[in-house]
């Protein structure tokens, strides 16, 4: 199984409608499309896994670069998600020397 990322989607576009245009190339195990915590809000991009590492690869071929709603899709291989650094700011607060 391989996992794809999509970005440049319209704000609009749907996990059934990126599912349909992925199906083309094979079998599609998962769509994720991401929304802001917040607001719910799309976010433009999401995630594809798909069955078999060929069927991706030939999707990823297919796909990237391919205009969805009037915007020029960037289709790749996802990287692993990296570790978060926990906290911010790195320092004490209310500190008064």
């Amino acid at each position: 199984m391989k996992n794809i990322f999509v970005g440049n989607l319209s704000f609009g576009a749907t996990e059934a409608g990126v599912r349909s245009m992925f199906e083309a190339y094979g079998t599609v195990e998962r769509v994720n499309l991401i929304t802001d915590r917040d607001t719910g809000q799309a976010r433009g991009f999401g995630f594809v896994e798909m069955a078999t590492n060929e069927e991706a690869d030939r999707a990823i071929a297919e796909l990237n670069g391919r205009e969805l709603d009037g915007r020029a899709l960037n289709v790749n291989e996802a990287r692993p998600k990296t570790e978060r650094s926990s906290g911010g700011g790195g320092g004490r607060r209310n500190n008064r020397w």
